[in-house]
């Protein structure tokens, strides 16, 4: 072997193991894919520079050895031609990592039943990276076969824009030094601040105030109006008052939030988000959106404000199953937890109750018991009986019910208690879901049964009997948590993460690569609650 060649396959080798393990692989059979006679072709420069830019979608170039397997092909291509060998490792590196990049950019990194998420795990959602791969070097289309592997939802393209946008924000200087503390408990619009200056700079590099803004001698204005709009893309009440919740998002470092979009991203790989007629709940967000995505084009028919189950003790889970039927003029079974926990003490200490909210007791033959007596009672504790509330104005359900049949028990339903969606955090139930605008949401649940109309949905909600009616086609509802959402205007909300669930979906990416959790997302996390 020429002494040059000693030399470059040296230099190969020591890269290779300085920063990656692509030796180890062991050399095919079969033709190579990036390399003709010890050459790499243009796809090899294509696949590499693909791995150095996975950032762009929030994945780590560190998890593919990009900058090995970079250095390692521009070697092959600027000194002497690899020998077969060589090339057949070095080709089966690349392949692995692009197969595995591939693979994480379609379906995610991990198990999303690990983090709370009931959702199909990578292998049950099939993928064949290793074909979707050989066939886009066949057909010389690499750049957008990758494009084309990640989610087409169009959140994520937005998510993706943000993501690029957040990362400059972050490299801007007016986030070195936090803003000055408070002249008091709370700043109120008309008081003097020493930090309206490096405020307004903050909202601008933020798009919250127009560039040129320029810092007025006290809080007041226009700073007010961009705190306001600030408030209102942060989970927070927009009454323009800086307050301590207000003042610590306000000094959350950028490089948090750029954690919280790839996180989002991350979700988005493995949340079933494509149509073409969907119900998802946004639990973080407290929002239900209805929509349609027809010829690769999203299509929201509805919008309206949810309330979810509690933080504390009582999470709505995450989960797709598909709607089958709506009840009209519901019963409410209450769920023997609740029953135990909370009615039948309720029922001692006030008897009256039993009455007022209309309850009945109910066997295992279906017949109602209208008395209350002690004997009902502990059969609901043993569960013999359990307690039901009758359809009426008072029924906890509201006066229509949504059911996509599932383990958990959970449902949509109306209220009776719509006062609470003036709230801003509307984490208030035991799990199931409230909605707001119940007869808009049946309308389109019912779009293809057209005798369906909305007087009709109304009559049937306000007659008292109850009334179940079956979908002609099931209808997917997915309850998602996603604490970003980006609009195609640039318009990028972030949501508290109520449940923890970024904070542990973050713990399990870091611990799948073995790198240290920094401080970015526990502080993200304790500054929104």
């Amino acid at each position: 072997m020429p002494q040059t060649l000693n030399a470059a396959v040296r230099r190969l080798g020591a890269v290779a193991i300085a920063c990656a393990t692509w030796l180890a692989v062991p050399a095919f059979a079969s033709e190579p894919m990036w390399f003709v006679q010890g050459r790499p072709v243009p796809e090899a420069r294509q696949a590499v520079d693909a791995l150095a830019a996975v950032t762009a979608d929030g994945l780590d170039p560190r998890d593919y050895d990009a900058e090995a397997l970079r250095q390692a092909v521009t070697q092959a291509a600027q000194g002497p031609a690899l020998p077969p060998d060589a090339a057949a490792r070095l080709d089966a590196a690349l392949t692995a990592a692009m197969e595995r990049m591939l693979s994480d950019l379609h379906g995610g990194r991990i198990n999303p039943r690990a983090v709370h998420a009931n959702f199909a795990p990578p292998a049950e959602r099939p993928f064949d990276a290793a074909t979707w791969l050989r066939d886009a070097v066949a057909q010389h289309r690499l750049p957008d076969a990758i494009r084309q592997a990640a989610p087409t939802f169009p959140l994520y393209g937005t998510l993706r824009q943000a993501l690029a946008r957040y990362r400059d924000i972050a490299r801007q200087p007016v986030w070195q030094q936090p803003l000055p503390p408070l002249p008091a408990s709370k700043l109120t619009p008309g008081q003097p601040w020493a930090g309206a200056a490096a405020l307004t700079a903050r909202l601008v590099a933020l798009g919250d105030l127009p560039a040129g803004t320029q810092p007025p001698a006290r809080y007041e204005g226009a700073l007010v109006d961009g705190v306001k709009a600030f408030q209102s893309r942060h989970g927070l009440q927009a009454d323009g008052v800086i307050g301590a919740a207000t003042l610590a998002q306000l000094n959350l470092p950028i490089a948090d939030r750029v954690r919280q979009i790839e996180l989002t991203m991350e979700r988005l790989r493995w949340t079933p988000l494509d149509g073409p007629r969907m119900i998802v709940v946004n639990v973080p967000e407290f929002m239900l959106r209805a929509y349609e995505i027809r010829d690769g084009k999203l299509d929201i028919k509805l919008e309206m404000k949810v309330i979810v189950g509690k933080a504390l003790d009582t999470r709505t889970p995450l989960f797709e199953e598909d709607m089958r039927y709506i009840e009209f003029s519901p019963y409410w079974n209450i769920p023997p937890s609740i029953a135990r926990r909370e009615t039948v003490p309720r029922l001692r200490r006030d008897p009256g109750y039993f009455s007022r909210q209309g309850l009945e007791f109910v066997g295992g033959d279906g017949k109602a018991v209208t008395t209350l007596s002690e004997e009902n009672l502990d059969a609901v504790l043993n569960g013999s009986l359990r307690i039901r509330q009758r359809p009426g104005p008072l029924n906890a359900l509201g006066d229509i019910k949504f059911v996509f049949p599932n383990n958990e028990n959970i449902y949509l339903h109306h209220t009776p208690s719509p006062q609470l969606f003036k709230r801003d955090r509307r984490d208030f139930s035991h799990g199931c879901i409230r909605v707001e605008a119940p007869v808009a949401l049946a309308q389109f649940v019912l779009h293809d049964m057209p005798d369906w109309n909305e007087a009709r949905i109304r009559e049937a909600m306000a007659r008292g009997k109850s009334n179940t009616v079956r979908l002609q086609q099931p209808l997917p509802v997915v309850l998602a948590y996603g604490t970003v959402i980006a609009r195609a205007d640039g318009r990028v909300s972030f949501q508290p993460d109520i449940y923890g669930h970024d904070k542990l979906l973050d713990k399990a990416l870091r611990q799948r690569t073995g790198r240290p959790q920094p401080r970015a997302i526990a502080s993200a996390s304790g500054a929104i609650h």
